[in-house]
């Protein structure tokens, strides 16, 4: 019995360091905050707000939004005294708003993944290249997606550091032409 007791916490040991070793080597990225985190990403975002055709649709939503709020707060505030077909065209009105409301979000969603996409493709080729030489320099045996991790320590995260080199790149660019 203590032959047993003494192999498995020796085993026990050699699992705990086997661990510590491999944690060395580990490393955690979120490629898409990494790409959203770039002045590249933000300027293109800055540039999207400034679209008449988006800001028009922001401030449609905007307006919706706050109509269909006002409409809630006079039916709970009025709900009493009411009639029920008066409550029913209250209930009505505030449906086709949330309706409007929501397709109008939707076309501001699908710009905003737009520009994503634009930006994630722009950017896509030199975030592998400095992904592939962080794994290089950092001798990383393994890497995960940030997503993909149930937990893990900011310390291993190499995402702020792509996000820089990023940066790096893009501003290195037009002095190089």
């Amino acid at each position: 019995m203590k032959k047993l007791l003494t192999y498995i916490t020796c085993i026990g040991f050699v699992g705990l360091f086997s661990v510590t070793a491999l944690a060395q080597n580990v490393a955690v990225i979120d490629t898409q905050a990494a790409i959203l985190q770039t002045q590249v990403a933000q300027d293109a975002f800055k540039a999207l707000e400034e679209e008449s055709e988006y800001a028009s649709m922001v401030e449609q939503a905007q307006e919706l939004q706050a109509d269909r709020q006002s409409l809630v707060e006079t039916l709970q505030k009025d709900a009493e005294t009411l009639s029920n077909e008066e409550i029913a065209e209250l209930q009505k009105d505030i449906q086709e708003k949330t309706t409007d409301l929501e397709f109008v979000l939707g076309k501001i969603q699908a710009k905003q993944n737009e520009t994503i996409q634009t930006v994630a493709a722009q950017l896509n080729p030199a975030m592998m290249q400095i992904i592939n030489d962080l794994i290089v320099a950092k001798k990383i045996q393994l890497l995960l997606g940030a997503d993909q991790a149930l937990y893990f320590d900011g310390s291993v995260s190499i995402t702020e550091q792509v996000t820089d080199a990023l940066d790096g790149a893009a501003n290195a660019e037009p002095e190089s032409n």
